[in-house]
């Protein structure tokens, strides 16, 4: 389907009414071009989160406190169907069945409350309310803008193993399933709208993607379709050159690979989660990147390879710098290493117990040094660690990371980013086994000036 557009639309993308009658125009300006476009769509800014606690909540037994919660919830969707859909019998129509889905929802909550215990089958299902809520009100509001939008459900065809709260797809299914329920409606001429996250195990009960998943979502109908492009609609212009919360003049990055969008969000860039988008990428299926409060920005286009081009054009050895800040170093040293088969092991066993997974690794004949950014387990860590080896904790740091396919054939470059930071004590100076990113450690106080001056050297000009 050469023509073919799946373009998925954030939680921010879909927060209120004047947000959703943008996509409409968004989707209205593709089929204009010529385009046939499928639309995947989150539930409503800050709806999951909703969901999520209401669960919770009567899990604990406070039902009044969750249905406060819902009440809040539904008189938000209401508020925002009530300002798109004018025609007073489609909007009694989509009142009813909004309805239908909150009282659903009341009722597993009740349920929850009685029995003092939310499984996560039952959390998997409340949570779906969130996305099958956003594209009820959209696909009316599209109708009424004179689109010919078809409501579909993602679980008919986004099928998962039976881990209800992170499914993992089945892509042989996936595959055959959405190419009869989407492709169909694609070739009648109309407007599939679809929930992202949502669908169901191989038991045949609801689940979500996890992390991403209206993302994952996108992926996997644009594979099942082979579409010209997939789009990922947010809040910002695409990626950028930095984080512009820390450094100022960033640039949008035209276009980036797969492999540098992959170290940008493990390194701390939050735009994507890049594992989401692979089933796309490995199908050279371009995704874009792009802004719905922006639509004429072009945004940042990611392909499985591409040349090393930053957004004016030109060849550059540094594509963009992430960060991690509060950055926990733990440093490890014993003789006993010298020599010594099996001792890594014996370290990275204690992070595996403790499900702590670390960022950055550096090593030498007696000393182990390892970030990690989240400090749950760390005294238990620390205890374990220390039954074999001197172990010793630094705080306050941040981890920075430059990232370019180009790195690896720029001469010099490690002494020129050094030297940018002479005035720095810089650690664990590491580069990846991909050749692609140089990442280091410094105290948390200089990391703004130190990006600012990193990113005036690769980008300023």
């Amino acid at each position: 389907m050469s023509m073919m557009v799946v373009m998925k639309f954030g939680g921010t993308s879909v927060q209120d009414a004047k947000a959703i009658d943008r996509v409409c125009m968004i989707v209205r300006t593709r089929l204009d071009s010529g385009q046939r476009p499928v639309v995947v769509l989150s539930a409503i800014a800050k709806g999951t989160d909703a969901l999520i606690e209401a669960g919770a909540l009567a899990s604990e037994g406070k039902i009044s406190e969750a249905r406060e919660k819902i009440a809040k919830l539904r008189e938000r969707h209401l508020q925002i169907a009530r300002e798109l859909v004018k025609d007073e019998k489609s909007f009694g129509d989509l009142r009813a069945r909004m309805g239908d889905y909150f009282n659903d929802l009341e009722d597993l909550l009740k349920g929850v409350s009685l029995l003092s215990e939310l499984s996560t089958k039952i959390q998997a299902k409340i949570v779906s309310y969130g996305e099958l809520l956003a594209t009820l009100i959209a696909s009316y509001a599209m109708r009424e803008r004179g689109m010919s939008a078809a409501l579909l459900d993602a679980r008919d065809f986004i099928i998962t193993d039976n881990n209800y709260l992170k499914g993992e797809p089945q892509l042989e299914e996936i595959i055959a399933r959405t190419k009869v329920s989407v492709g169909k409606v694609v070739e009648a001429g109309m407007v599939p709208v679809i929930q992202g996250f949502i669908s169901r195990s191989k038991d045949g009960m609801p689940s979500v993607l996890g992390r991403g998943g209206s993302d994952y979502t996108a992926s996997l109908v644009g594979m099942a379709l082979d579409a010209k492009e997939i789009e990922i609609w947010t809040d910002v212009d695409g990626m950028l050159t930095a984080d512009p919360r820390k450094v100022q003049g960033t640039k949008i990055i035209s276009e980036i690979s797969f492999e540098e969008a992959a170290e940008l969000a493990y390194f701390g860039a939050k735009v994507l989660h890049p594992l989401t988008i692979r089933p796309a990428v490995e199908k050279s299926i371009p995704v874009r990147i792009k802004n719905s409060q922006a639509p004429e920005v072009e945004g940042t286009l990611i392909l499985n390879r591409t040349g090393d081009h930053d957004a004016g054009g030109g060849a550059r050895a540094v594509k963009s710098i992430a960060c991690k800040e509060k950055v926990i170093v733990i440093n490890i040293f014993s003789m006993r290493m010298l020599n010594s088969y099996g001792f890594l092991k014996k370290i990275f066993d204690v992070f595996d117990k403790h499900r702590t997974s670390v960022d950055l690794i550096t090593t030498s004949e007696v000393n182990v040094s390892v970030t990690l950014d989240n400090g749950e387990y760390l005294e238990e860590i620390k205890t374990e660690l220390s039954a074999f080896a001197k172990v010793s904790v630094e705080n306050d740091k941040a981890l920075v990371c430059l990232v370019g396919n180009n790195l690896k054939n720029t001469q010099g470059i490690t002494g020129k980013i050094f030297g940018v930071l002479s005035d720095y004590k810089i650690t664990m100076i590491s580069q990846g086994a991909s050749l692609i990113n140089v990442s280091f450690v410094l105290d948390q106080e200089h990391l703004k000036e130190a990006l600012q001056k990193l990113h005036n050297t690769f980008f300023k000009n």
